[in-house]
């Protein structure tokens, strides 16, 4: 099953990483001079934090997050899905019109009113990493009076 792409590391794969970031750069350019989106807060960067963890998912590197892509994310994030949920989470977020979430989409997604499992596990991510660590322990002792 030999495949006509180019696996190698190194320069070519910069070059490759390179040209990713110049095109989703472009995207969020478009993003930032569109009125619909000029009254969201801190709109570059949230736009650099999405192109940046939407990079981290592309294994292609073609500018999609597949069906795997997706399933890796969710593994990371300690939430594993079938791959008929994950095919799900696709749909709701293309609208049914592909197999693999584009940039545009994510971003559309992350910044639209839209209520999405995808969009709420991104925030408990970042949640998540910014969280103070839990207590070590036993947990203090209670009497009667402390219950609800």
């Amino acid at each position: 099953m030999p495949s006509n792409k180019n696996m190698q590391g190194g320069k070519a794969f910069g070059l490759l990483k390179e040209q990713q970031r110049q095109k989703l750069e472009e995207i969020n350019k478009e993003y930032l001079e569109d009125q619909k989106y000029r009254d969201e807060e801190g709109l570059a960067e949230k736009l650099e934090s999405l192109k940046n963890k939407y990079a981290e998912f592309d294994l292609n590197d073609e500018g999609e997050i597949d069906l795997m892509g997706l399933k890796r994310m969710m593994e990371k994030l300690g939430v594993p899905k079938t791959h008929l949920e994950l095919k799900k989470m696709i749909v709701e977020v293309t609208g049914g019109s592909s197999n693999t979430i584009n940039y545009r989409d994510f971003v559309k997604m992350m910044l639209g009113k839209r209520s999405a499992v995808l969009k709420l596990v991104l925030l408990f991510e970042d949640k998540a990493n910014s969280s103070p660590c839990k207590p070590d322990g036993p947990p203090p002792k209670r009497d009667i009076t402390s219950l609800p």
